[in-house]
């Protein structure tokens, strides 16, 4: 019954599987131009962890998505200069009784320690985001690596020395999400000799894009931005998502899409997910 059992599990994942890939080429071939050069990014990137109880999805050894066949969703936050959504994320999150994942760079540390201080005191998840906010490879050519080994090694000490400063230690803040939500295969090796893991936000809801302003082309306004979250959710589940919003952003951009988090988090839950730390979504 167990192996029975087993199997329908196996093909259910198989199942989903077959529509992250669909909607990964729907939001490929725009970019791209044929269906064909987006299939070849998608198997050159994306690589399954060969355990047969790891059910996370991988690009370029980066955790991105964890278990598809879960309702679940780990609120993941980033900053490395602006935190102007602190007061607004952190009382929303503790009204709503859910736990955050925050991962800032090492100025960050420095420059708002209370902020971390409080995040650590309400046992929410804090990582790393890199020290400086290095750019580790070209927008252009994900492949090539700018900075060398020890550029990134040197960069992590000191992200890791200031949050053991803050109480973290990093056995318990292993995941981090690089610079720029932006790595390669090369970075993620570099990571798991440190004892790291790297992961990134799951493509498709475009909430990222919060951090744009009037001025840019790819600028999206926050109730675009929520009824595209919205209507992909309806289409393929935010199953296993590490749903990104930016914990602050300049101020050229007024219309704030973390002041939405409460409308979010309250849609969400109605529609049956739960909110997890990223140490929940990816090891259970």
């Amino acid at each position: 019954m167990s192996t029975f059992v087993s199997g329908i599990r196996t093909l259910e994942y198989k199942i989903i599987m077959k529509v992250f890939f669909a909607a990964t080429l729907i939001i490929l071939i725009p970019f791209v131009g044929t269906k064909t050069e987006a299939q070849d990014i998608v198997h050159s990137t994306t690589v399954y962890c060969k355990k047969d109880s790891d059910r996370n999805i991988y690009v370029d050894g980066g955790i991105v998505r964890g278990n598809p066949l879960r309702k679940r969703i780990a609120l993941v936050f980033t900053a490395a200069l602006w935190a102007d959504g602190a007061d607004t994320i952190i009382s929303t999150l503790k009204s709503r009784g859910v736990k955050g994942n925050f991962f800032f760079t090492g100025k960050f540390y420095e420059k708002y320690p209370h902020i971390v201080k409080h995040l650590v005191k309400e046992k929410h998840y804090v990582g790393s985001h890199g020290y400086g906010h290095l750019l580790y490879s070209p927008w252009d050519n994900r492949d090539s690596t700018i900075v060398s080994r020890k550029e990134f090694n040197d960069d992590m000490a000191k992200s890791y020395a200031l949050m053991a400063k803050a109480g973290i230690k990093k056995k318990r803040a292993r995941y981090f999400i690089p610079s720029y939500e932006h790595y390669n295969k090369t970075i993620s090796a570099w990571a798991r000799q440190q004892g790291l893991q790297v992961i990134n936000y799951t493509p498709g809801t475009r909430s990222n894009a919060d951090y744009t302003t009037p001025d840019m082309k790819s600028y999206a306004g926050s109730e675009e931005l929520y009824s595209r979250l919205m209507e992909y959710e309806s289409r393929n589940t935010l199953n296993g998502h590490f749903l990104l919003l930016h914990f602050g952003t300049h101020p050229a951009r007024t219309d704030k899409f973390y002041n939405l988090l409460p409308r979010i988090i309250d849609e969400m839950k109605k529609r049956g997910y739960a909110f997890v730390t990223v140490n929940e979504m990816i090891e259970h």
